[in-house]
């Protein structure tokens, strides 16, 4: 298993599902050792295999890389966990076997978010700087969605059913040594969307999930658009400082937004609520030793569908802040 505290903090690259010769030659080219995939495509309709994460460990190694993590199990595996549903012992049970395989094969660090109905956008293709695409949200034109699992819920049931879920997997983690990493809700709105309350939508219940949870492997996907979303830009830093200096930050999503989470616009790095050099200059000082990786990038003139244009440029510009914060401190 790789040490992850032996590690600096560093910049990454993510948000593909599969590997290919090109995309391990592309993360090595923007001068990344660490890359994550995201919802990975492999075979298992209710747990990923040992095998399968191997072969996907030693891929990357072959090229020189380090798998670092994967983000997101698809939301199949343990929707009735996050809804407190009747199959949720059966899937707790693939979710166990999941984190174990997991660190057989050498793959430090899972992901995690809970939202049963998934990210919202009300917009995919928003002009930003030069013309780029890039996607929105307004809960005005959100507030109408249909239920999306039958019935509202509360925000008492859904809490239950995430302490349910933690006090069980966390055992088999600190056994596994793997580490679980949280992600906001996207967006982080208090309006319940699809009938479902967002939990993961300020630092109160950020700082309840971790102090209920205290186990070492236990920690934060820290998503800067997400966080910027809460409060406009606000308090974005004092969390940084909060959970970092507590070591409960794991890796980082560096994106941001022009707005708040009832309706903003993602944009370029440093056109956004945050200035990133600050976000890294705190990220340094509050002890963060993770990777940082780019996240909802603009799509750019001629772009891929995977906008390898924008990762490209994002990737850069994290990499740059991080050797200037590194130099000047």
């Amino acid at each position: 298993m790789i040490d992850l505290n032996a590690l600096p903090m560093r910049v990454g690259l993510g948000q593909f599902n599969e590997i290919s010769e090109e995309r391990l030659r592309f993360i090595k080219q923007c001068g990344c050792d660490d890359f994550l995939l995201n919802t990975p495509r492999l075979p298992g309709e209710k747990r990923w295999e040992f095998r399968d994460l191997l072969l996907l460990r030693t891929q990357a190694e072959n090229a020189g890389l380090r798998l670092i993590a994967l983000e997101n199990v698809p939301i199949s595996f343990y929707d009735q966990i996050m809804i407190g549903g009747p199959g949720r012992e059966e899937q707790l049970e693939n979710m166990k076997e999941t984190v174990r395989n997991m660190g057989r094969a050498g793959i430090p660090i899972l992901g995690y978010h809970f939202m049963p109905n998934s990210v919202w956008r009300t917009s995919r293709d928003t002009p930003v700087r030069g013309g780029a695409r890039a996607t929105a949200f307004n809960l005005e034109l959100a507030k109408s969605a249909p239920l999306s699992h039958g019935r509202p819920f509360t925000e008492e049931e859904m809490w239950a059913n995430y302490d349910w879920y933690l006090e069980r997997i966390l055992p088999v983690c600190e056994e596994a040594g793997v580490r679980m990493a949280l992600h906001p809700d996207d967006p982080p709105c208090d309006f319940p969307l699809g009938g479902v309350p967002r939990l993961f939508r300020n630092f109160e219940n950020f700082a309840r999930a971790m102090e209920r949870h205290p186990s070492p492997m236990h920690g934060l996907d820290f998503c800067h658009g997400c966080w910027s979303e809460m409060r406009g830009g606000a308090g974005v830093l004092d969390a940084i400082r909060y959970f970092g200096e507590r070591g409960r930050i794991f890796y980082v999503h560096l994106r941001d937004v022009i707005g708040t989470a009832d309706n903003f616009t993602e944009v370029f790095l440093g056109d956004g609520n945050v200035n990133p050099v600050e976000t890294v200059r705190t990220l340094k000082e509050s002890g963060f030793n993770g990777f940082i990786i780019d996240d909802h990038v603009p799509h750019m003139v001629d772009d891929t569908g995977w906008g390898h244009r924008g990762r490209a440029w994002s990737t850069g510009y994290i990499k740059a802040l991080i050797d200037a914060v590194n130099t000047l401190s």
